[in-house]
């Protein structure tokens, strides 16, 4: 029974939510600007410009620390001008299990210097350098195993290409999570060399 009102209760919410709008899809977000300069199947190299994040660290991989709200709460107010800046997609996390990212790209129009700053102490903005990057799309929930997974073909793809790695892997996460699994976006990026630029480390 308890079960069954979880169900309902989640289903009403998503209801809710897809009639305030369009935003709370992925197609209703600004997302991250990139250039695509090789395609192959489901692999890409993209070249980012420079982008502005707010970023927390993350306690606990699946987010129930609170990390996530910490930077919802920023973007919806909580900051030295109560000042609403639009959600946008990915969100990134990145780093080891014993140091952890959650990070909100920032609209292009705000510059590091122009945004308001964080009220929580755990939340910091700052500019992440441009760089070229090695991608893989894949849907699927966010979990240990999709992510190692995903990870492996990625590097796969890398060792054959002949292009090396300089970073750790970045994971972006494009959907709500009321989205089915199997509609879901989600990425693994790997910094490739050549530019000496670090990103998320």
């Amino acid at each position: 029974m308890k079960r069954m009102w979880l169900w309902i209760f989640i289903a009403v919410v998503g209801v809710v939510l897809l009639l305030a709008g369009c935003r709370v899809t992925r197609a209703g977000s600004q997302s991250a600007p990139y250039k695509v300069v090789r395609t192959d199947g489901k692999f890409e190299l993209r070249d980012y410009p420079a982008l502005t994040v707010a970023e927390t660290p993350i306690a606990k991989a699946n987010g129930s620390d609170g990390s996530f709200m910490r930077l919802f709460r920023f973007i919806t107010g909580a900051n030295e001008g109560k000042q609403k800046i639009a959600m946008t997609t990915p969100v990134f996390m990145s780093g080891s299990s014993t140091n952890l990212t959650m990070a909100f790209v920032l609209p292009s129009k705000l510059k590091t210097g122009s945004v308001p700053k964080p009220s929580d102490g755990a939340v910091t903005v700052r500019e992440l350098p441009e760089g070229c990057f090695a991608v893989l799309r894949y849907s699927g929930g966010r979990n240990a195993k999709n992510e190692a997974e995903s990870l492996a073909r990625l590097q796969s793809w890398l060792e054959r290409e002949h292009l090396p790695a300089v970073s750790g892997p970045v994971y972006g996460y494009f959907d709500p999570p009321w989205t089915p699994t199997f509609l879901r976006r989600n990425e693994v990026m790997l910094r490739t060399g050549g530019r000496n630029l670090e990103f998320l480390q």
